[in-house]
Protein backbone atom coordinates (compact mmCIF):
# COMPACT_ATOMS: atom_id res chain seq x y z
CA UNK A 1 0.00 0.00 0.00
CA UNK A 2 2.78 2.11 1.01
CA UNK A 3 4.43 2.07 -2.43
CA UNK A 4 1.20 2.79 -4.80
CA UNK A 5 2.28 6.30 -5.63
CA UNK A 6 4.35 4.76 -7.24
CA UNK A 7 2.13 3.89 -10.37
CA UNK A 8 1.32 7.83 -10.15
CA UNK A 9 5.04 7.81 -11.77
CA UNK A 10 4.45 5.09 -14.37
CA UNK A 11 3.27 5.71 -17.98
CA UNK A 12 0.14 4.69 -19.17
CA UNK A 13 2.35 2.32 -21.91
CA UNK A 14 1.46 -1.34 -22.50
CA UNK A 15 3.53 -3.87 -21.60
CA UNK A 16 4.20 -6.23 -24.66
CA UNK A 17 4.39 -10.37 -23.98
CA UNK A 18 8.07 -11.40 -23.16
CA UNK A 19 7.83 -12.76 -27.29
CA UNK A 20 7.48 -9.47 -28.75
CA UNK A 21 9.92 -7.84 -26.38
CA UNK A 22 13.02 -10.00 -27.31
CA UNK A 23 12.30 -9.50 -30.90
CA UNK A 24 12.34 -6.04 -30.15
CA UNK A 25 15.75 -6.55 -28.41
CA UNK A 26 16.82 -8.70 -31.14
CA UNK A 27 16.01 -6.33 -34.18
CA UNK A 28 18.14 -3.15 -32.05
CA UNK A 29 20.76 -5.93 -31.79
CA UNK A 30 21.18 -6.92 -35.75
CA UNK A 31 20.17 -3.72 -36.72
CA UNK A 32 23.28 -1.83 -34.50
CA UNK A 33 25.77 -4.98 -35.33
CA UNK A 34 24.56 -4.99 -38.86
CA UNK A 35 24.84 -0.96 -39.70
CA UNK A 36 28.09 -0.64 -37.39
CA UNK A 37 30.06 -3.12 -38.98
CA UNK A 38 28.63 -1.60 -42.84
CA UNK A 39 30.02 1.97 -41.53
CA UNK A 40 33.39 0.45 -40.17
CA UNK A 41 33.71 -1.21 -43.54
CA UNK A 42 32.88 1.92 -45.39
CA UNK A 43 34.68 4.32 -43.22
CA UNK A 44 37.73 2.21 -41.61
CA UNK A 45 40.37 4.96 -42.00
CA UNK A 46 37.78 7.20 -39.77
CA UNK A 47 37.73 6.81 -35.72
CA UNK A 48 34.55 8.55 -35.59
CA UNK A 49 32.57 5.83 -37.84
CA UNK A 50 29.57 4.94 -35.67
CA UNK A 51 27.75 7.57 -32.94
CA UNK A 52 26.20 6.57 -29.58
CA UNK A 53 22.83 8.63 -31.03
CA UNK A 54 22.47 5.42 -32.72
CA UNK A 55 21.20 3.27 -30.29
CA UNK A 56 18.60 5.80 -29.05
CA UNK A 57 16.80 5.55 -32.18
CA UNK A 58 17.32 1.76 -32.53
CA UNK A 59 14.69 1.90 -29.38
CA UNK A 60 12.87 3.86 -32.10
CA UNK A 61 12.72 2.19 -34.80
CA UNK A 62 12.85 -1.67 -32.98
CA UNK A 63 10.30 -0.78 -30.35
CA UNK A 64 7.70 1.48 -31.18
CA UNK A 65 7.93 1.45 -34.76
CA UNK A 66 4.20 3.21 -35.33
CA UNK A 67 5.29 5.95 -33.21
CA UNK A 68 5.40 9.00 -35.91
CA UNK A 69 9.07 9.99 -33.98
CA UNK A 70 10.16 6.70 -35.41
CA UNK A 71 9.42 7.28 -39.17
CA UNK A 72 12.15 7.63 -41.79
CA UNK A 73 11.61 11.32 -42.52
CA UNK A 74 12.56 11.84 -38.94
CA UNK A 75 15.32 9.68 -38.37
CA UNK A 76 16.84 11.04 -41.62
CA UNK A 77 16.28 14.56 -41.55
CA UNK A 78 15.79 15.32 -38.24
CA UNK A 79 19.35 13.48 -37.47
CA UNK A 80 21.00 16.15 -40.46
CA UNK A 81 19.57 18.87 -39.25
CA UNK A 82 20.73 18.28 -35.59
CA UNK A 83 23.65 17.58 -37.30
CA UNK A 84 24.42 20.65 -39.65
CA UNK A 85 23.52 22.67 -36.56
CA UNK A 86 26.00 20.77 -33.83
CA UNK A 87 28.56 21.17 -36.27
CA UNK A 88 27.79 25.18 -37.27
CA UNK A 89 27.78 25.97 -33.23
CA UNK A 90 30.94 24.22 -32.61
CA UNK A 91 33.31 26.11 -35.09
CA UNK A 92 31.47 29.11 -33.86
CA UNK A 93 30.85 29.05 -30.34
CA UNK A 94 33.71 28.47 -27.70
CA UNK A 95 32.21 27.87 -24.78
CA UNK A 96 31.11 24.13 -24.83
CA UNK A 97 28.19 24.31 -22.64
CA UNK A 98 26.58 27.38 -24.09
CA UNK A 99 27.14 25.48 -27.97
CA UNK A 100 25.53 21.89 -26.80
CA UNK A 101 22.49 23.75 -25.11
CA UNK A 102 22.08 26.31 -28.21
CA UNK A 103 22.63 23.10 -30.48
CA UNK A 104 20.09 21.09 -29.07
CA UNK A 105 17.54 24.24 -28.83
CA UNK A 106 17.84 25.22 -32.38
CA UNK A 107 17.41 21.69 -33.28
CA UNK A 108 14.04 20.81 -31.50
CA UNK A 109 12.94 24.33 -33.11
CA UNK A 110 13.72 23.57 -36.38
CA UNK A 111 12.89 19.82 -36.14
CA UNK A 112 9.20 20.64 -35.38
CA UNK A 113 9.06 23.04 -38.05
CA UNK A 114 9.92 20.29 -40.74
CA UNK A 115 7.80 17.62 -38.71
CA UNK A 116 10.73 15.98 -38.67
CA UNK A 117 11.01 15.16 -34.38
CA UNK A 118 13.21 12.76 -33.45
CA UNK A 119 14.56 12.96 -30.18
CA UNK A 120 17.80 10.98 -30.46
CA UNK A 121 18.76 13.54 -32.86
CA UNK A 122 19.55 15.96 -29.54
CA UNK A 123 22.29 13.53 -29.01
CA UNK A 124 23.43 13.87 -32.16
CA UNK A 125 23.87 18.02 -31.72
CA UNK A 126 25.26 17.36 -28.79
CA UNK A 127 27.67 14.95 -30.11
CA UNK A 128 29.28 17.00 -32.95
CA UNK A 129 29.45 19.70 -29.77
CA UNK A 130 31.40 17.62 -26.90
CA UNK A 131 32.60 14.55 -29.57
CA UNK A 132 36.11 15.85 -29.30
CA UNK A 133 39.14 16.38 -31.95
CA UNK A 134 38.08 13.17 -34.20
CA UNK A 135 34.83 14.50 -34.86
CA UNK A 136 35.54 18.41 -35.08
CA UNK A 137 38.48 17.43 -37.65
CA UNK A 138 35.13 16.04 -39.80
CA UNK A 139 33.82 19.65 -39.94
CA UNK A 140 30.65 19.43 -42.18
CA UNK A 141 31.39 16.03 -43.08
CA UNK A 142 30.13 14.81 -39.77
CA UNK A 143 27.30 15.26 -41.51
CA UNK A 144 27.42 13.17 -44.30
CA UNK A 145 29.04 10.69 -42.29
CA UNK A 146 28.90 9.24 -39.55
CA UNK A 147 25.33 10.40 -38.99
CA UNK A 148 23.46 10.46 -42.50
CA UNK A 149 25.08 7.12 -43.45
CA UNK A 150 24.69 5.39 -39.63
CA UNK A 151 21.04 6.74 -39.83
CA UNK A 152 20.16 5.38 -43.36
CA UNK A 153 22.04 2.27 -42.72
CA UNK A 154 19.62 1.50 -39.52
CA UNK A 155 16.59 2.66 -40.85
CA UNK A 156 16.93 0.02 -44.32
CA UNK A 157 17.71 -2.83 -41.51
CA UNK A 158 14.65 -1.33 -39.75
CA UNK A 159 12.19 -1.87 -42.51
CA UNK A 160 13.51 -4.89 -43.48
CA UNK A 161 13.20 -6.47 -39.35
CA UNK A 162 10.11 -4.66 -38.94
CA UNK A 163 8.16 -5.84 -42.41
CA UNK A 164 9.55 -9.49 -42.06
CA UNK A 165 7.46 -9.47 -38.84
CA UNK A 166 4.80 -8.21 -40.34
CA UNK A 167 4.48 -5.49 -38.72
CA UNK A 168 3.58 -1.89 -41.25
CA UNK A 169 7.18 0.46 -41.56
CA UNK A 170 6.88 3.21 -42.15
CA UNK A 171 3.52 3.66 -40.84
CA UNK A 172 0.59 4.41 -43.82
CA UNK A 173 -2.45 6.60 -44.17
CA UNK A 174 -5.57 4.61 -43.15
CA UNK A 175 -7.51 6.38 -46.13
CA UNK A 176 -10.17 5.27 -48.64
CA UNK A 177 -8.56 4.23 -51.48
CA UNK A 178 -11.16 4.52 -53.75
CA UNK A 179 -12.67 8.22 -53.58
CA UNK A 180 -11.87 10.97 -51.49
CA UNK A 181 -14.88 10.38 -49.16
CA UNK A 182 -14.46 8.79 -46.05
CA UNK A 183 -14.78 5.32 -45.60
CA UNK A 184 -18.11 3.86 -45.62
CA UNK A 185 -17.75 3.04 -41.64
CA UNK A 186 -16.07 6.46 -40.80
CA UNK A 187 -19.39 7.73 -42.61
CA UNK A 188 -21.49 6.52 -39.37
CA UNK A 189 -18.82 6.66 -37.07
CA UNK A 190 -15.77 9.02 -36.59
CA UNK A 191 -14.13 10.81 -38.95
CA UNK A 192 -10.84 11.65 -39.82
CA UNK A 193 -11.68 14.97 -40.10
CA UNK A 194 -13.46 14.99 -36.72
CA UNK A 195 -9.88 13.59 -35.19
CA UNK A 196 -8.24 16.15 -37.30
CA UNK A 197 -10.22 19.10 -35.70
CA UNK A 198 -9.75 17.87 -31.98
CA UNK A 199 -6.16 17.24 -32.47
CA UNK A 200 -5.87 20.66 -33.79
CA UNK A 201 -6.68 21.97 -30.42
CA UNK A 202 -4.55 19.76 -28.43
CA UNK A 203 -1.47 22.19 -27.36
CA UNK A 204 0.92 19.27 -26.82
CA UNK A 205 2.61 17.01 -29.04
CA UNK A 206 1.01 13.16 -28.79
CA UNK A 207 3.60 10.38 -29.88
CA UNK A 208 0.94 8.52 -31.92
CA UNK A 209 -0.37 9.72 -35.43
CA UNK A 210 -3.40 10.74 -36.42
CA UNK A 211 -4.12 7.27 -38.41
CA UNK A 212 -3.15 4.88 -35.76
CA UNK A 213 -5.49 6.69 -33.75
CA UNK A 214 -8.30 6.94 -36.19
CA UNK A 215 -7.26 3.38 -36.49
CA UNK A 216 -7.64 2.49 -32.96
CA UNK A 217 -11.48 4.21 -32.42
CA UNK A 218 -12.54 2.33 -35.80
CA UNK A 219 -11.39 -0.56 -33.55
CA UNK A 220 -13.16 0.31 -30.38
CA UNK A 221 -16.29 1.04 -32.33
CA UNK A 222 -16.32 -2.71 -33.86
CA UNK A 223 -15.52 -4.32 -30.17
CA UNK A 224 -18.19 -2.21 -29.13
CA UNK A 225 -20.61 -3.83 -31.78
CA UNK A 226 -19.99 -7.08 -30.93
CA UNK A 227 -21.92 -6.66 -27.67
CA UNK A 228 -25.13 -5.86 -30.51
CA UNK A 229 -24.94 -9.45 -31.23
CA UNK A 230 -25.74 -10.40 -34.72
CA UNK A 231 -27.54 -13.96 -34.19
CA UNK A 232 -26.49 -15.20 -37.80
CA UNK A 233 -23.52 -17.82 -39.11
CA UNK A 234 -21.94 -18.39 -42.51
CA UNK A 235 -23.85 -20.91 -42.97
CA UNK A 236 -27.20 -19.61 -42.37
CA UNK A 237 -26.97 -17.23 -45.22
CA UNK A 238 -24.04 -18.74 -47.89
CA UNK A 239 -25.21 -20.22 -51.63
CA UNK A 240 -24.45 -23.75 -51.57
CA UNK A 241 -24.99 -23.85 -55.63
CA UNK A 242 -21.63 -22.13 -56.33
CA UNK A 243 -20.45 -21.60 -60.20
CA UNK A 244 -16.75 -21.72 -59.91
CA UNK A 245 -13.56 -21.80 -61.91
CA UNK A 246 -10.73 -24.16 -62.30
CA UNK A 247 -7.17 -23.51 -62.46
CA UNK A 248 -6.39 -25.10 -65.54
CA UNK A 249 -9.11 -24.21 -67.17
CA UNK A 250 -8.84 -21.58 -70.40
CA UNK A 251 -9.60 -18.37 -70.03
CA UNK A 252 -12.03 -18.37 -72.80
CA UNK A 253 -13.95 -20.69 -70.70
CA UNK A 254 -13.90 -18.34 -67.79
CA UNK A 255 -15.38 -15.60 -70.46
CA UNK A 256 -18.53 -18.39 -70.51
CA UNK A 257 -19.29 -18.65 -66.60
CA UNK A 258 -18.84 -15.20 -66.03
CA UNK A 259 -21.84 -14.42 -68.26
CA UNK A 260 -23.79 -16.67 -66.13
CA UNK A 261 -23.83 -15.19 -63.45
CA UNK A 262 -24.00 -11.28 -62.26
CA UNK A 263 -20.57 -11.64 -59.91
CA UNK A 264 -17.48 -9.42 -60.52
CA UNK A 265 -15.04 -12.44 -59.39
CA UNK A 266 -15.53 -16.16 -59.31
CA UNK A 267 -13.10 -18.60 -57.00
CA UNK A 268 -10.77 -20.93 -58.43
CA UNK A 269 -10.32 -24.32 -57.45
CA UNK A 270 -7.86 -26.94 -58.37
CA UNK A 271 -8.59 -30.29 -58.88
CA UNK A 272 -8.60 -31.27 -55.25
CA UNK A 273 -11.71 -28.85 -55.44
CA UNK A 274 -9.21 -26.82 -52.62
CA UNK A 275 -9.89 -22.75 -53.09
CA UNK A 276 -6.16 -22.01 -54.88
CA UNK A 277 -7.29 -18.15 -56.12
CA UNK A 278 -9.81 -15.64 -57.04
CA UNK A 279 -9.87 -14.19 -60.66
CA UNK A 280 -12.09 -10.88 -61.49
CA UNK A 281 -13.82 -10.01 -64.54
CA UNK A 282 -11.52 -6.95 -64.89
CA UNK A 283 -8.16 -9.13 -64.88
CA UNK A 284 -10.23 -11.07 -67.69
CA UNK A 285 -10.24 -7.34 -69.63
CA UNK A 286 -6.80 -7.07 -68.97
CA UNK A 287 -5.77 -9.89 -70.35
CA UNK A 288 -7.98 -9.60 -73.66
CA UNK A 289 -6.24 -6.68 -73.92
CA UNK A 290 -2.68 -7.81 -74.26
CA UNK A 291 -4.08 -10.98 -76.35
CA UNK A 292 -1.57 -9.44 -79.05
CA UNK A 293 1.63 -9.17 -76.73
CA UNK A 294 3.14 -12.34 -78.13
CA UNK A 295 5.41 -11.93 -74.59
CA UNK A 296 1.95 -12.70 -73.09
CA UNK A 297 0.39 -15.13 -75.34
CA UNK A 298 1.44 -18.17 -73.57
CA UNK A 299 -1.19 -17.24 -70.91
CA UNK A 300 -3.79 -19.14 -71.93
CA UNK A 301 -5.39 -20.54 -68.27
CA UNK A 302 -7.28 -19.32 -65.50
CA UNK A 303 -3.72 -19.92 -63.06
CA UNK A 304 -1.89 -17.45 -64.94
CA UNK A 305 -3.81 -14.21 -64.20
CA UNK A 306 -5.79 -15.31 -61.33
CA UNK A 307 -4.58 -13.97 -57.83
CA UNK A 308 -3.38 -16.66 -55.30
CA UNK A 309 -4.33 -14.59 -52.41
CA UNK A 310 -7.80 -15.53 -51.27
CA UNK A 311 -9.64 -14.45 -47.84
CA UNK A 312 -12.14 -17.36 -46.74
CA UNK A 313 -14.30 -17.95 -43.84
CA UNK A 314 -15.79 -21.39 -41.68
CA UNK A 315 -19.73 -22.09 -42.46
CA UNK A 316 -19.75 -21.94 -38.47
CA UNK A 317 -18.36 -18.35 -38.64
CA UNK A 318 -20.08 -15.09 -37.08
CA UNK A 319 -21.26 -13.28 -39.76
CA UNK A 320 -20.01 -10.18 -38.38
CA UNK A 321 -16.98 -11.02 -39.06
CA UNK A 322 -17.06 -10.23 -42.67
CA UNK A 323 -18.96 -6.95 -42.30
CA UNK A 324 -15.34 -5.03 -42.81
CA UNK A 325 -14.57 -7.05 -46.03
CA UNK A 326 -17.61 -6.45 -47.79
CA UNK A 327 -18.00 -2.24 -46.64
CA UNK A 328 -14.16 -0.92 -46.05
CA UNK A 329 -12.77 -3.45 -48.83
CA UNK A 330 -15.52 -3.72 -51.33
CA UNK A 331 -15.35 -7.66 -51.62
CA UNK A 332 -17.87 -9.01 -54.15
CA UNK A 333 -17.69 -11.82 -52.53
CA UNK A 334 -16.36 -14.16 -50.01
CA UNK A 335 -15.73 -18.21 -50.74
CA UNK A 336 -16.71 -20.61 -47.55
CA UNK A 337 -14.70 -23.59 -47.11
CA UNK A 338 -14.90 -26.55 -44.98
CA UNK A 339 -12.05 -28.72 -44.61
CA UNK A 340 -10.12 -26.71 -47.40
CA UNK A 341 -13.19 -27.87 -49.64
CA UNK A 342 -15.36 -24.99 -50.98
CA UNK A 343 -19.04 -25.21 -49.91
CA UNK A 344 -20.64 -22.33 -50.73
CA UNK A 345 -20.42 -18.67 -50.82
CA UNK A 346 -21.61 -15.10 -48.96
CA UNK A 347 -22.14 -12.36 -51.52
CA UNK A 348 -22.67 -9.17 -50.84
CA UNK A 349 -26.31 -9.41 -51.83
CA UNK A 350 -26.18 -12.12 -49.51
CA UNK A 351 -25.00 -9.61 -46.65
CA UNK A 352 -27.69 -6.76 -47.40
CA UNK A 353 -30.32 -9.60 -47.24
CA UNK A 354 -28.61 -10.50 -43.74
CA UNK A 355 -28.53 -7.27 -42.35
CA UNK A 356 -32.00 -5.94 -43.38
CA UNK A 357 -33.67 -9.09 -42.01
CA UNK A 358 -31.45 -8.01 -38.84
CA UNK A 359 -32.79 -4.84 -39.12
CA UNK A 360 -36.81 -5.78 -39.47
CA UNK A 361 -36.17 -7.44 -36.74
CA UNK A 362 -35.00 -5.33 -34.21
Amino acid sequence: MQLEWLNTLKPNFKVLPLKERMLCGLGALLGLALSSLISWWLLGGINAWYIAPMGASSVLLFAVPASPLAQPWNIVIGNTIAAVIGVTCALYISNLTEAFSVAVALSIILMMTTDSLHPPSGAVAITAVLGGETVHELGYQFVFYPVLLNSILLLVIAIVFNRLLGKQYPTVAQVNTRSADPTPTQKVTIQPEDIHQVLAQETQLLDISEYDLQKLILKAQAQADTRFHIDLRCRDIMSKDVLCLYEDEDIQVAVEKFKQVNLMSLPVLNRAEQVCGTLALYEVVEWFQKATDLRTSWQDQVKHIMKRQVVTVQPDQELQDLIPYFVERSFNYIPVVENKALVGIISRADMIAALYRLLQHR
